[in-house]
C-alpha cells in the first residue's frame, strides 16, 4: 500500500451519499469523483439520481454526464478514467472523494483490480444474451452455478451483467472467476472508507419517496424521450429504465411498473449493503442517528496523519 490518501463514500441508494460528498468537499477542499456505473450518461439525470445543477456547482464533479447512452462503458473504462482523475485532482492540491453505490467500480479504484487479463469475447457475450432473452436470468444464474458455484453464490441472478461477464471470464481465461487474481488484490491507496446506513425500514421509505419525487420531476418523460431516441442496450438495464420501457412497450401497466421500480430500487439497496458489508472495509456510520459530526471529525483525523481510519 502507499501512503496516497482517498476518501470513499459507499452505502445503498437514498441513503444520502452525495449530500454527505458535497459538505465534505467544501470543508476539505476536495473533488468528487463519481463511481456509479450510470451517471456518466447523458439525458439520464433524474432516473440516476445524480446531483442537481445547484449541487453541481458547488463542488467539482468528475465522471458525470461524459457519454451518451448509447456508448458502451465498462468498469476497465472507469478505471482508467477515474484513476486519471484522481491523479489530476492531487495535483491541484485538493482531495479526491470517490462516491459511489456500484461495489465493483469503487473496488477498481481502491484495489489494485487488473482487467487486462480476461479480454472481451463479443460473440460469447451476445450467445449468453440470447440465451438470456430465451431463457431468463434465473437459468443464465443456473449456468454459472454449475461451473462455479462460489462466484454464483456471490452473483444476485438479477445482475445479468455481471453473471454474463463471469461466464465470459471463464470462458476466455479457462479459470473460474472465483479465483481470478482481482479476488485478492492489494490496496491501492490509505483509503478512509465511508460507509452510510440507515434502520432498513426508514431506509426503504425514503427509496419509496425518492421514487415519487423522480416521478414527479419527469421520470416518465425522461425515459419516453429515450424510448422515442430508440436507445436500447446497456444503459436502460439500469433500475428506473427498464422498468418504465416495459411499460412503454406495453409489457405492464403505468401503475406496476413504478411498484417494480420501487421493488427493485429496495432489493437493490439490500444487495448494495450486503456487498459492501462483505467485500469492503468501510467503517459504518448510521445516519438516520445524525452521524455526521462524527464523520467529519475521524475524516479530519485521518487526513491530518492517522493512518487508519476507524468508527470507534
Amino acid at each position: 500500500m502507499n501512503n496516497e490518501t482517498l476518501i470513499a463514500i459507499v452505502g445503498p441508494t437514498a441513503v444520502g451519499k452525495t449530500a454527505l460528498s458535497i459538505k465534505l468537499a467544501l470543508e476539505l477542499g476536495g473533488e468528487i469523483v463519481s463511481g456509479d456505473s450510470m451517471q456518466v450518461y447523458k439525458r439520464m439525470n433524474i432516473g440516476t439520481a445524480k446531483a442537481s445543477k445547484e449541487e453541481l456547482a458547488q463542488a467539482p464533479h468528475h465522471l458525470i454526464d461524459i457519454l451518451e447512452p448509447t456508448e458502451p462503458w465498462t468498469v476497465s473504462m472507469f478505471q482508467e478514467r477515474a484513476l486519471h482523475a484522481i491523479s489530476e485532482i492531487r495535483g491541484r492540491g485538493n482531495v479526491p472523494i470517490l462516491v459511489g453505490g456500484t461495489g465493483l467500480y469503487v473496488q477498481a479504484i481502491t484495489h489494485e483490480f487488473s482487467f487486462a487479463e480476461a479480454k472481451a469475447d463479443e460473440d460469447y457475450r451476445k450467445q449468453m444474451e440470447h440465451y438470456l432473452h430465451e431463457h431468463g436470468s434465473l437459468a443464465l444464474h443456473h449456468q454459472l452455478d454449475e461451473v462455479d458455484p462460489v462466484a454464483a453464490h456471490t452473483i444476485h441472478p438479477n445482475n445479468t451483467r455481471r453473471v454474463i461477464r463471469a461466464l465470459e471470464v471463464i470462458h476466455t481465461t479457462g479459470t473460474l472467476f472465483s479465483e481470478q487474481p482481482n479476488e485478492r488484490a492489494k490496496p491501492r491507496f490509505d483509503t478512509a472508507m465511508i460507509g452510510l446506513t440507515m434502520e432498513r425500514n426508514q431506509l426503504y421509505e425514503r427509496i419509496n419517496k425518492r421514487v415519487d419525487l423522480m416521478l414527479n420531476d419527469g421520470l416518465l418523460d425522461e425515459v419516453t424521450r429515450l424510448f422515442n431516441d430508440g436507445v436500447e442496450g446497456q444503459a436502460i438495464q439500469g433500475i428506473g429504465y427498464k422498468e418504465i420501457y416495459a411499460f412503454l412497450r406495453g409489457e405492464c401497466s403505468f401503475d406496476s411498473a413504478v411498484d417494480q421500480l420501487k421493488q427493485n430500487s429496495r432489493r437493490y439497496a439490500k444487495r448494495q449493503l450486503t456487498w459492501f458489508r462483505n467485500r469492503s472495509e468501510a467503517n459504518w456510520f448510521d445516519v438516520g442517528n445524525n452521524r455526521e459530526d462524527k464523520i467529519f471529525q475521524d475524516v479530519q483525523s485521518f487526513l491530518a496523519g492517522k493512518r487508519r481510519f476507524r468508527n470507534e
